[in-house]
Protein backbone atom coordinates (compact mmCIF):
# COMPACT_ATOMS: atom_id res chain seq x y z
CA UNK A 1 0.00 0.00 0.00
CA UNK A 2 2.74 2.42 0.56
CA UNK A 3 3.71 2.50 -3.00
CA UNK A 4 0.26 3.13 -3.67
CA UNK A 5 0.16 6.30 -1.93
CA UNK A 6 3.43 7.61 -2.66
CA UNK A 7 2.12 7.34 -6.56
CA UNK A 8 -0.59 8.96 -5.77
CA UNK A 9 1.15 11.66 -4.07
CA UNK A 10 2.94 12.16 -7.22
CA UNK A 11 0.55 12.35 -9.55
CA UNK A 12 -1.03 14.46 -7.36
CA UNK A 13 2.04 16.97 -6.57
CA UNK A 14 2.29 17.23 -10.62
CA UNK A 15 -1.63 18.02 -11.28
CA UNK A 16 -0.97 20.46 -8.44
CA UNK A 17 1.88 22.29 -10.11
CA UNK A 18 0.84 22.19 -13.56
CA UNK A 19 0.22 25.54 -15.24
CA UNK A 20 -3.53 26.99 -15.08
CA UNK A 21 -4.89 28.83 -17.91
CA UNK A 22 -5.19 32.66 -16.27
CA UNK A 23 -8.54 34.57 -16.79
CA UNK A 24 -9.54 38.21 -16.01
CA UNK A 25 -12.80 40.22 -16.61
CA UNK A 26 -11.18 43.60 -18.63
CA UNK A 27 -14.51 45.58 -18.68
CA UNK A 28 -18.15 45.76 -18.23
CA UNK A 29 -19.80 47.72 -20.71
CA UNK A 30 -23.79 48.64 -21.64
CA UNK A 31 -24.08 47.07 -25.24
CA UNK A 32 -27.67 47.67 -26.43
CA UNK A 33 -30.99 47.82 -25.43
CA UNK A 34 -34.36 45.61 -26.61
CA UNK A 35 -37.81 44.86 -25.48
CA UNK A 36 -36.46 42.36 -22.74
CA UNK A 37 -34.23 44.41 -20.94
CA UNK A 38 -31.09 45.55 -21.06
CA UNK A 39 -27.72 44.06 -22.42
CA UNK A 40 -24.34 44.54 -20.60
CA UNK A 41 -21.08 42.89 -21.67
CA UNK A 42 -18.26 41.41 -19.98
CA UNK A 43 -15.12 41.29 -21.46
CA UNK A 44 -12.92 38.26 -20.26
CA UNK A 45 -9.02 37.81 -21.43
CA UNK A 46 -8.22 34.38 -21.09
CA UNK A 47 -4.43 32.66 -21.37
CA UNK A 48 -3.74 29.25 -22.34
CA UNK A 49 -0.60 28.19 -21.35
CA UNK A 50 -1.00 24.53 -22.84
CA UNK A 51 -0.06 24.10 -26.84
CA UNK A 52 -3.10 22.10 -27.52
CA UNK A 53 -6.68 24.50 -27.80
CA UNK A 54 -8.84 23.80 -24.30
CA UNK A 55 -12.39 23.22 -24.77
CA UNK A 56 -15.03 25.61 -22.60
CA UNK A 57 -17.47 23.52 -21.35
CA UNK A 58 -19.55 25.81 -19.70
CA UNK A 59 -19.63 30.19 -18.91
CA UNK A 60 -21.89 30.65 -16.25
CA UNK A 61 -22.64 34.51 -14.83
CA UNK A 62 -24.32 36.14 -11.65
CA UNK A 63 -24.62 39.91 -11.67
CA UNK A 64 -25.58 41.62 -8.41
CA UNK A 65 -26.65 44.90 -7.34
CA UNK A 66 -27.05 46.26 -3.68
CA UNK A 67 -26.43 42.28 -2.38
CA UNK A 68 -29.37 41.07 -4.90
CA UNK A 69 -29.50 39.30 -7.97
CA UNK A 70 -30.33 41.26 -10.72
CA UNK A 71 -29.40 38.61 -13.55
CA UNK A 72 -28.01 35.02 -14.16
CA UNK A 73 -27.37 32.81 -16.80
CA UNK A 74 -25.62 30.48 -18.52
CA UNK A 75 -24.04 29.94 -21.77
CA UNK A 76 -23.09 25.92 -22.67
CA UNK A 77 -20.42 25.14 -25.00
CA UNK A 78 -19.29 28.46 -25.75
CA UNK A 79 -16.34 27.29 -28.10
CA UNK A 80 -12.17 26.61 -27.05
CA UNK A 81 -8.86 28.62 -25.88
CA UNK A 82 -6.30 28.38 -28.66
CA UNK A 83 -3.35 26.73 -27.30
CA UNK A 84 -0.44 29.46 -26.00
CA UNK A 85 -2.85 32.28 -26.70
CA UNK A 86 -4.98 34.90 -25.00
CA UNK A 87 -8.42 34.92 -25.88
CA UNK A 88 -11.02 37.40 -25.28
CA UNK A 89 -14.16 36.08 -24.46
CA UNK A 90 -17.47 38.22 -24.77
CA UNK A 91 -20.24 37.42 -21.79
CA UNK A 92 -23.75 38.96 -22.36
CA UNK A 93 -25.76 39.58 -19.24
CA UNK A 94 -29.19 40.64 -19.72
CA UNK A 95 -31.29 42.61 -16.97
CA UNK A 96 -35.19 42.75 -17.11
CA UNK A 97 -36.34 46.66 -17.51
CA UNK A 98 -38.97 45.65 -14.23
CA UNK A 99 -35.76 45.23 -12.33
CA UNK A 100 -33.71 48.00 -13.57
CA UNK A 101 -36.44 50.54 -12.83
CA UNK A 102 -36.55 48.85 -9.38
CA UNK A 103 -32.85 49.90 -8.88
CA UNK A 104 -33.83 53.42 -11.02
CA UNK A 105 -35.66 54.07 -8.03
CA UNK A 106 -32.64 53.23 -5.31
CA UNK A 107 -29.89 55.51 -7.34
CA UNK A 108 -30.38 58.77 -6.82
CA UNK A 109 -28.46 61.60 -9.22
CA UNK A 110 -25.69 60.10 -10.80
CA UNK A 111 -27.29 57.31 -12.71
CA UNK A 112 -24.31 54.75 -11.57
CA UNK A 113 -25.25 51.77 -9.78
CA UNK A 114 -22.87 49.47 -7.81
CA UNK A 115 -22.51 46.22 -9.18
CA UNK A 116 -20.56 42.89 -8.76
CA UNK A 117 -20.10 39.99 -11.53
CA UNK A 118 -18.99 36.78 -10.79
CA UNK A 119 -18.19 34.47 -13.56
CA UNK A 120 -17.68 30.85 -13.76
CA UNK A 121 -15.01 30.25 -16.72
CA UNK A 122 -15.08 26.00 -16.76
CA UNK A 123 -13.28 24.30 -18.71
CA UNK A 124 -11.70 20.91 -19.67
CA UNK A 125 -7.92 19.95 -18.64
CA UNK A 126 -6.03 17.46 -19.49
CA UNK A 127 -5.57 15.00 -17.31
CA UNK A 128 -7.15 16.85 -14.37
CA UNK A 129 -10.78 17.40 -16.03
CA UNK A 130 -12.97 19.83 -15.43
CA UNK A 131 -11.88 22.88 -13.78
CA UNK A 132 -13.64 26.13 -12.72
CA UNK A 133 -11.80 29.26 -12.98
CA UNK A 134 -13.68 32.08 -10.52
CA UNK A 135 -13.45 35.61 -11.76
CA UNK A 136 -15.93 38.91 -9.68
CA UNK A 137 -15.54 41.92 -10.52
CA UNK A 138 -16.52 44.95 -8.53
CA UNK A 139 -17.72 48.74 -9.47
CA UNK A 140 -19.98 51.06 -11.36
CA UNK A 141 -21.82 50.98 -14.11
CA UNK A 142 -24.06 53.09 -16.12
CA UNK A 143 -27.76 52.43 -16.35
CA UNK A 144 -28.85 53.32 -20.16
CA UNK A 145 -30.08 57.17 -20.62
CA UNK A 146 -33.59 57.51 -22.01
CA UNK A 147 -32.24 58.46 -25.46
CA UNK A 148 -30.36 55.28 -25.23
CA UNK A 149 -33.71 53.79 -24.83
CA UNK A 150 -35.59 55.62 -27.29
CA UNK A 151 -32.48 56.19 -29.43
CA UNK A 152 -30.79 53.00 -29.81
CA UNK A 153 -27.48 54.05 -27.69
CA UNK A 154 -25.64 51.77 -26.37
CA UNK A 155 -22.81 53.64 -25.85
CA UNK A 156 -22.86 53.65 -21.88
CA UNK A 157 -19.36 53.00 -20.13
CA UNK A 158 -18.82 51.72 -16.45
CA UNK A 159 -16.05 53.30 -14.00
CA UNK A 160 -13.99 50.26 -11.90
CA UNK A 161 -13.53 53.01 -9.40
CA UNK A 162 -13.10 50.09 -7.11
CA UNK A 163 -11.47 47.16 -9.42
CA UNK A 164 -10.85 43.36 -7.78
CA UNK A 165 -10.38 41.37 -10.37
CA UNK A 166 -10.06 38.09 -9.43
CA UNK A 167 -8.56 35.10 -10.68
CA UNK A 168 -7.87 31.88 -8.53
CA UNK A 169 -7.11 29.22 -10.35
CA UNK A 170 -6.53 25.93 -7.70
Amino acid sequence: MDLVDKAKNYVAEKVANMPKPEAAVTDVDLKGVGREGITYQADVSVKNPYSVSIPICEISCVLKSAGRVIASGNIPDPGSLKGNETSMLEVPVKVAHSVLLSLARDIGRDWDIDYELEIGLIIDLPVIGNFTIPLSQKGEIKLPTFSDLFGGGGDGKSKDDNDTTTAAGK
